[in-house]
């Protein structure tokens, strides 16, 4: 694959990579709640879910997933149900107001797999994540020219960057730790956080 090729893939990534979506948000839901160690337990379990769903659209596995109604539905209604659940413990949090002992639960061994298993369930069940793979590929895949290692490079290529987003955000948020830790802020920001997750399991339930 020419490097001239690779660059403009480069690009669309990293503007794909910076939109916000429901990772975001769910790094964001496990930062305050986890501290450094809860948004990257999250943001590694999101990092395997895009790699499975890169190699599944690499090798062409994403085709019969998209091409199946009943799984691809099943797999949109569950990615949908997920999202908005977190984002009712969200709400819930925001709600009762209640962040003592926080920082002690979130060191836990048990509370380290749930993190890790929110960040991995909220992308491997969102089915557009597979969609996106399966539309910006093959623009870059010439058949007679590039190789299966050619697609794997590019599906593993969005889960690296999206997982440098990820650190990046974790990054400003430990900076900002004090600040956010503030009851008033906290609330706030689980309200947005928990709004903006229902918002987008909706939007996946809504769309056609």
């Amino acid at each position: 694959m020419a490097w001239s090729v690779y660059g403009s893939y480069l690009l669309i990534v990293v503007l794909i990579v910076l939109a916000p979506g429901p990772d975001t948000m769910v790094v964001l839901k496990n930062s305050l709640a986890g501290g450094w160690r809860g948004g990257l337990l999250a943001s590694s379990g999101i990092f395997v879910g895009n790699a499975v769903q890169g190699s599944a659209a690499a090798l062409g596995l994403g085709v019969v997933i998209a091409r199946s109604q009943p799984v691809f539905l099943t797999l949109k209604w569950v990615g949908a149900a997920y999202l908005a659940f977190l984002g009712f413990q969200a709400l819930r949090g925001a709600w009762r107001g209640d962040y003592t002992g926080l920082d002690d639960a979130g060191r836990s061994r048990a509370k380290g797999f749930r993190r890790f298993r929110e960040g991995f369930l909220s992308n491997i069940t969102n089915p557009k994540v597979l969609v996106l793979y399966l539309s910006v590929l093959p623009q870059f895949l010439d058949p007679a020219t590039t190789s299966t290692w050619d697609a794997l490079l590019l599906a593993y290529t969005v889960a690296v960057l999206g997982m440098a987003w990820l650190l990046v955000l974790m990054f400003f948020i430990h900076r900002v730790r004090a600040w956010l830790g503030k009851r008033k802020v906290r609330r706030t920001l689980d309200g947005v956080t928990g709004t903006a997750l229902v918002g987008f399991g909706a939007a996946l339930a809504l769309e056609g």
